[in-house]
């Protein structure tokens, strides 16, 4: 879907440890600040429980899983918004993202530089949060005017627009990001979408921890909760280095045992990935049959004639209905027909919203 999370921080944190563990791209890690200069992207499936069991269930030729784009870009710097570092192509790359991964190193390690000089992740999340704010704030004073003007002429789109910007412009002067400005209703929400500013790009908080604190987290982590409490924004912990070694295991076996020492269930790397996944506003159906097992990417909110243009164009255009079974449905009786027989298969129209993990066959005319 041509969506992108970008992996953001100060450099030295992780974030291409990171980037190496979850994504198909390699980029290149190391000890010393600036080691990415240009973005690396990367796709990486999206691991899906349910994709898997209906693998078991129909037994088909292949299994095709989502994806999820992964970009690692450059790491920023006080000063970033003036163009200090790589500050001006570091703006650059995020405003190309639809979602931020923002790396905080919580733990501590005298052989492991930081471009400070100290550990803490809530001064490291304000240098990074002031640069975007700094740049957002030009954007919007860029527009204010014009939108004032216009709406003093008696249009009232631009009223509208004047209105938002002046409730962000007040945040972000308050040192908060634009996304801890509830839009007032969908209308609002659509104008806030078209202005692409930095600080209402949806953002998770990755907490680089240790080892010892994969499992429960650390002061470090307690202190980011209490610092983004306002922000709608999620945090996840995970230990780049611990990630690093999973991903050396090859034997599924050797991984769950790793796993079960840490206390974990299942890896960061696969919580962070299905995280970037929703931090997207993304979500899943499937077709399942002898054939291919696929999952379908599609945005939550989706209805049924854009969930079949999806597989094809003439789907969408041709749309007539959409056959549709719940996915603990399928798990139950098995097989299409059996779940015909019970009752149980749906038969949808356009104005269908497709919930996740919905199993979908579609009918079209062209």
């Amino acid at each position: 879907m041509s969506l992108k999370c970008g992996i953001v921080g100060l450099p030295n944190v992780g974030k291409s440890t990171l980037f190496n563990c979850i994504s198909s791209g390699k980029a290149q890690s190391a000890n010393f600040p600036f080691c990415t200069i240009e973005p690396n992207l990367g796709s990486t499936n999206v691991p899906d429980r349910r994709l898997d069991t209906l693998s078991e269930i129909c037994r088909p030729q292949r299994t095709i899983p989502a994806t999820v784009d992964i970009v690692d870009i450059a790491g920023l710097v006080k000063g970033a918004s003036h163009g200090e570092g790589l500050g001006n192509q570091f703006l650059a790359n995020i405003r190309e993202c639809d979602a931020i991964l923002h790396v905080l190193r919580c733990f501590d390690d005298e052989n492991v530089v930081h471009v400070d000089g100290s550990v803490d992740p809530v001064r490291d999340k304000e240098v990074v949060d002031l640069e975007l704010q700094i740049k957002d704030l030009e954007t919007i004073d860029s527009r204010l005017a014009k939108a004032e003007k216009a709406g003093k002429a008696g249009d009232k789109e631009a009223r509208k627009l004047a209105d938002l910007l002046v409730r962000y412009k007040a945040a972000l002067e308050q040192g908060k990001s634009c996304r801890t400005v509830q839009p007032a209703n969908e209308e609002e929400a659509a104008i806030a979408r078209d202005l692409f500013l930095l600080t209402n790009k949806p953002v998770m908080y990755v907490c680089n921890v240790d080892d010892a604190s994969a499992a429960r987290g650390n002061a470090y982590v307690e202190a980011v909760r209490k610092a983004v409490a306002d922000e709608n924004a999620e945090i996840l912990v995970i230990s780049a280095r611990t990630e690093a070694e999973i991903a050396e295991l090859e034997d599924f076996e050797d991984r769950k045992a790793f796993l079960e020492e840490l206390g974990l269930e299942e890896s960061g790397a696969v919580r962070l990935i299905q995280g970037a996944y929703h931090l997207l506003g993304l979500q899943t159906f499937f077709t399942a049959g002898a054939d291919e097992c696929r999952a379908w990417t599609i945005h939550v909110g989706d209805k049924a004639p854009k969930a079949a243009g999806v597989i094809h164009s003439d789907f969408e255009k041709g749309f007539i209905r959409a056959e549709v079974i719940k996915y603990e449905d399928f798990v139950k009786y098995k097989t299409e027909a059996a779940v015909r027989a019970a009752g149980k298969m749906g038969i949808e129209g356009k104005d269908y919203v497709v919930q996740d993990g919905d199993i979908m066959h579609f009918l079209f005319n062209v």
